[in-house]
């Protein structure tokens, strides 16, 4: 099952240019900075702007090809916007009965939904009583409730601030785990698409500069995402086990152990981890009297200048994981790095999602 899509849209000073095959399963990223393409790239696909000649199968249904074009009402499809866009006059109940109405096929079970979003004690509430992050969760249900085959979500925490997003994001993940269908999930957050994602489409001026599972594309470091202050590395481990004594968890993943504060998690849970490569030092020994917790065995892949002329970004193998480092270039012409070097990678900070 996958989702096939080719489309070429031209604007004055803008043309987009897209051939993809994503997962037609779990969360794709759309990532980029602004204007390249990824709002544009999914109004396409809903139907929204009709990009001639362009062709669009999902898990088999072709939605547009050539001259054909499935009109946007008979896409069986749900779309979260930046803004939840509800209904002021109808209250929660009111919009989410709108989204059964319109559905394509058998509606869902209504009590799982209000469950997964956390929204069952808001049904008698207008949209004016709700908070950014409760609406945005209405919105998801509303879209949800009308059984779509795909779900675009267009930024939909940009209009939020740091609280409110914090909010959302876990109900996110739940849809993440939840869902059996697609979901396609523009942004250009890196925070967000870590901890979400399961494929990356990296946009650029309109173009697909990369399409890939989400730890092995941001691993890459040709790509502008390695350039990047936050740039990062995700890895998925398992809770194998917690140290009372210090307060510790421990995850595994292929290539070593990761030492985090003590989380009260199930051993065998799965979990992500983000880490930034300015928060990975390197060390030609392991050094006990460090106090740094996280210390890994690592082969150096590459070393590849930066933008900024006094930094270099180090490609290392941790076993089967890849791995970022940005140091100096004077520590780099210190510790005589080169490819196929055996090296200690030292991991200051990791972020830990669930």
């Amino acid at each position: 099952m996958s989702i096939e899509l080719r489309f070429t849209r031209s604007y004055p000073g803008f043309a987009l240019e897209a051939e993809l095959v994503l997962p037609g399963r779990g969360v794709s990223a759309l990532f980029g900075p602004s204007g390249s393409g990824k709002t544009t790239l999914l109004r396409c696909i809903a139907g929204l702007e009709k990009a001639g000649g362009g062709r669009l199968v999902v898990n088999g249904e072709v939605w547009q090809d050539g001259d054909f074009f499935l009109p946007v009402h008979r896409r069986a499809l749900g779309y979260v916007f930046q803004e939840a866009s509800l209904f002021p006059h109808l209250t929660v109940a009111g919009n989410l009965d709108y989204g059964k109405k319109r559905s394509a096929g058998d509606v869902p079970d209504l009590r799982a939904i209000l469950d997964m979003l956390g929204i069952a004690h808001l049904l008698q509430r207008k949209p004016d009583r709700l908070s950014g992050g409760e609406r945005q969760r209405v919105a998801i249900a509303r879209a949800l409730l009308t059984a779509p085959k795909l779900l675009l979500m267009d930024e939909p925490l940009a209009a939020l601030d740091s609280q409110r997003k914090r909010e959302i994001l876990p109900y996110l993940e739940r849809l993440h785990d939840s869902l059996a269908i697609p979901i396609l999930y523009v942004s250009h957050a890196a925070d967000e698409v870590a901890r979400l994602a399961d494929h990356l489409v990296l946009l650029e001026q309109g173009r697909v500069l990369a399409s890939g599972p989400l730890a092995e594309t941001l691993a890459r470091i040709d790509l502008p995402t390695a350039a990047d202050e936050d740039a990062a590395i995700v890895i998925e481990a398992t809770v194998a086990g917690h140290d009372e004594a210090y307060h510790l968890t421990r995850l595994d993943f292929p290539g070593g152990i990761i030492w985090v504060t003590r989380r009260d998690l199930e051993i065998g849970r799965k979990a992500r981890l983000r880490v930034l490569a300015r928060d990975v030092s390197i060390a030609l020994s392991e050094d006990a009297g460090s106090s740094i917790l996280n210390r890994l065995s690592a082969c150096v892949r590459a070393v590849v200048d930066t933008d900024n002329p006094a930094q270099v970004m180090v490609q290392l193998d941790v076993g089967d994981t890849a791995m970022l480092a940005r140091i100096t270039r004077r520590s780099r012409d210190q510790l005589g790095l080169v490819p196929n070097m055996r090296v200690w990678a030292q991991i200051k900070s990791v972020s830990l999602f669930l």
